[in-house]
């Protein structure tokens, strides 16, 4: 196994390796290589190609996913390709107000929004939204931000340029009719909890993956038109529904087009037993327990037969 480093944190990448080796797997067995980001399209290409090489999996952006499973069927290798995401937590009418409120806030704000599986759109019910707007925002302004060495939730984002990308979404949404309710502060790479209420389509935080700490509210009428929003994105990797009615929850949960969908609990959840992965432009394939394993190997197909059997001919 190769495992290529991200060029924006290749000694974490490295660990990785490490702890592989630490615990005493042979020699070669897993590898490490990290590139200056002018390399990567000769590295990538170099690694697909190489005839060692039997599958491919990439994590990271739709953009470079399409590349890569271009080269890997050039090259009639699989690849499992876990992209990027543009998650749904979706709050109907008979929701517990609280619960999603708890839910939203780690799923949007765990990792500074630094994650696949972030809640990304908010979609409440006009019934509540109000109610569930001002819950909200009240918890998310209080979420304390700054040096990721001190006590603090919301830490550096990957660099100053996601904080600039932050910046740019607030603008354009509020420049659109947007209102900022909670956040909207940056330090460099440090960006506060940030959320923007009545959001619509012509916004580009409606359809773009922010990936940091700015979120929108989406205001729905009726569980139709939530499940038509939580549907309007090329994305499909995780999504949540609350509801107090499980038969309710389980309707929306199965029209929603994603891989993973959590019914009363945040979007932002992984188990290792469980088959982890998108649809769409959130790439194919499944991480997790048996899912993975047929994932990675070959099923093949042997028999034991006597050599004296009939023939027909």
């Amino acid at each position: 196994m190769i495992l290529k480093g991200s060029e924006a944190c290749p000694k974490t990448h490295r660990m990785i390796v490490d702890c592989f080796v630490e615990a005493g797997f042979p020699e070669g067995v897993v590898n490490y290589i990290s590139n200056a980001p002018a390399d990567a399209a000769e590295v990538v290409k170099a690694l697909i190609e190489a005839p060692q090489v039997k599958h491919v999996n990439f994590t990271g952006s739709s953009a470079v996913g399409r590349i890569i499973g271009r080269l890997a069927g050039e090259n009639l290798k699989p690849s499992l390709l876990e992209l990027g995401g543009k998650a749904p937590l979706v709050v109907l009418s008979d929701a517990d107000i609280d619960g999603a409120v708890n839910a939203a806030i780690f799923g949007a704000f765990m990792n500074q929004g630094q994650i696949c599986m972030s809640t990304e759109r908010i979609i409440v019910d006009e019934e509540i939204a109000d109610t569930f707007a001002q819950k909200l925002a009240d918890r998310a302004s209080k979420l304390p931000y700054g040096d990721p060495r001190g006590q603090v939730v919301l830490g550096s984002l990957v660099n100053a340029e996601a904080g600039e990308k932050m910046d740019a979404l607030i603008a354009d949404a509020t420049s659109k009719g947007a209102k900022l309710v909670a956040g909207g502060q940056r330090d460099g790479a440090i960006h506060s909890a940030t959320l923007l209420d009545g959001v619509t389509s012509d916004m580009r935080i409606y359809g773009e993956e922010s990936f940091g700490p700015v979120k929108s509210i989406i205001r729905v009428k009726g569980d139709a038109e939530a499940i038509r929003v939580a549907n309007d994105t090329e994305y499909g990797l995780s999504a949540a529904v609350f509801s107090q009615d499980i038969q309710r929850a389980l309707s929306a949960a199965k029209q929603i087009k994603s891989g993973i969908c959590h019914i009363n609990g945040p979007t932002a959840g992984d188990e290792p037993q469980m088959p982890f992965g998108g649809v769409n432009d959130s790439g194919y394939g499944r991480f997790g327990g048996k899912a993975a394993i047929a994932e990675f190997t070959d099923l093949r197909w042997i028999t034991i037969e006597d050599p004296n059997q009939h023939y027909p001919f």
